[in-house]
């Protein structure tokens, strides 16, 4: 099993895939459960991110469990999806954006698998921190599907469940981001120190806090998240037949310095 979708807020369903069945698996960090599938003679793993019912606030993911568990599945390829607010006038409800810099606000959460002790410690590089390959696959995907897709874009990641004050987003802006969410990071930072190809399409729900005309519901995600369903599962089963997860990449040496990632 080489490829996972791990599926943000609004992408639940796993019915892409055929002969879907639930499993489980055993990480240091608790049991991580999650549905497999096969599509274009592929198998595939899906974790919706935040539990089938969106029962896990944005704070409280267990993102080493997850990024861990692929690992141990031998995942090689990670194709995540993510509901954003736009900061970007050109980005706007219902855009996809292939997400290529983040910033990091998250305040209370391990951003990483070495802490000290018998793991050690690392200082992976995040230059590029989402895989170049994996990005191609989708932009050449969207451009064939006729989907309409950003080429790039900065996320700002803030801890949530909140949603942010106009000041804050007013600073983002400043800084140069795009949009802003509440799960990319740690999972994209998780994927690099795994040494896995790992990629995030965000779709537009709103726009953020203080550009919005009027206050942000969650309601508002959702209705634009469904409206766009058809879109992001096209271009996810798009990526997955054109995805060759035993290409080699950069990814996959993330740490070779420190003679790579081990279980």
């Amino acid at each position: 099993m080489k490829i996972a979708i791990i599926g943000g807020t609004g992408v639940y369903d796993p019915r892409i895939l055929n002969n879907i069945r639930e499993q489980e698996i055993a990480t240091p960090y608790g049991v991580v459960r999650f549905k497999s599938g096969e599509y274009a003679g592929k198998e595939v793993a899906f974790i919706p991110r935040h539990g089938s019912n969106h029962s896990i606030p944005p704070h409280l993911i267990n993102y080493r469990a997850n990024i861990w568990a692929m690992k141990k599945l031998g995942v090689q390829n990670i194709i995540a999806t993510t509901a954003v607010g736009s900061l970007n006038p050109a980005m706007k409800p219902g855009d996809f954006v292939l997400i290529d810099q983040f910033m990091d606000f998250v305040k209370n959460r391990v951003t990483t698998f070495y802490e000290g002790g018998e793991r050690g410690v690392v200082h992976v590089d995040v230059t590029t921190p989402y895989c170049p390959s994996v990005r191609t696959v989708l932009a050449d995907a969207a451009k064939d599907l006729a989907i309409s897709i950003h080429q790039k874009g900065t996320y700002v990641c803030t801890e949530g469940p909140r949603f942010e004050t106009p000041a804050e987003i007013t600073m983002f802006a400043k800084l140069g981001g795009d949009v802003v969410g509440m799960t990319n990071v740690p999972e994209v930072v998780l994927a690099r120190e795994a040494e896995m190809c790992y990629a995030t399409v965000s779709m537009v729900t709103n726009f953020a806090a203080g550009i919005s005309p009027q206050p942000l519901t969650h309601h508002e995600v959702l209705e634009t998240m469904q409206a766009n369903t058809e879109n992001i599962k096209k271009l996810i089963m798009a990526g997955i037949e054109r995805l060759q997860p035993d290409t080699d990449c950069v990814c996959k040496h993330a740490l070779s310095e420190y003679g790579g990632f081990t279980l």
